[in-house]
């Protein structure tokens, strides 16, 4: 039986029509999911400042307009250096917070979901005693806050360049009508530290 191939259609001419449509169609389902999860996020951060826990903000991203607003209210950019991690604040008691989202329905979380600008800066904030981690989304169902030191020595510790979600378990944070509680212990670390 011949295997699938996006690029062909059913006769086996090539058919880079289709291929486009389903890259498309994949990037605008990514890009829906990640505004969700950033959604949540920001909602949990909105919960963390109300407490007065925590002032976290999403960093924004580094472009430079290309063109002017055209009629639906769009205009052409570029990204003037590399992401930086997603978002960025302080804990009660001036503790910094750093930490990158990320999104997945597969049942593993790999190592190049990071960018090296981003792994750059997560390790450069940790140096300096910040609390680094990566929040994690397994298909909306289940939340991790991995820090970063567990991310970067993923390939020593586990012997590969993946984590499986079986694995996670101790890093499982609560969620709870879209709260994300993410700084569950780190809140305690603050006021003793």
């Amino acid at each position: 039986m011949e295997q699938y191939n996006p690029r062909k259609n059913k006769e086996g001419y090539a058919d880079p029509t289709a291929y486009e449509a389903e890259k498309k169609l994949q990037g605008k389902r990514s890009k829906m999911v990640g505004a969700l999860f950033e959604q949540m996020i920001d909602a949990s951060c909105r919960y963390y400042r109300e407490a007065g826990l925590a002032m976290i903000e999403k960093t924004p991203e580094p472009m430079k307009p290309l063109s002017g607003m055209d009629k639906r209210g769009q205009f052409k950019a570029c990204f003037t250096k590399a992401a930086q991690p997603d978002y960025k604040g302080s804990l009660m008691g001036g503790r910094t917070v750093i930490f990158e989202a990320k999104h997945t329905d597969k049942e593993i979380i790999t190592y190049n979901r990071l960018t090296e600008a981003q792994m750059d800066a997560m390790e450069a904030y940790h140096e300096m005693g910040a609390e680094c981690f990566i929040l994690v989304s397994f298909s909306f169902c289940d939340f991790y806050r991995i820090p970063w030191i567990e991310w970067n020595d993923m390939s020593m510790l586990y012997g590969r360049k993946h984590l499986k979600r079986q694995e996670l378990e101790r890093f499982k944070i609560r969620e709870q009508g879209n709260i994300l509680y993410f700084l569950d212990g780190l809140e305690e670390s603050a006021h003793h530290g």
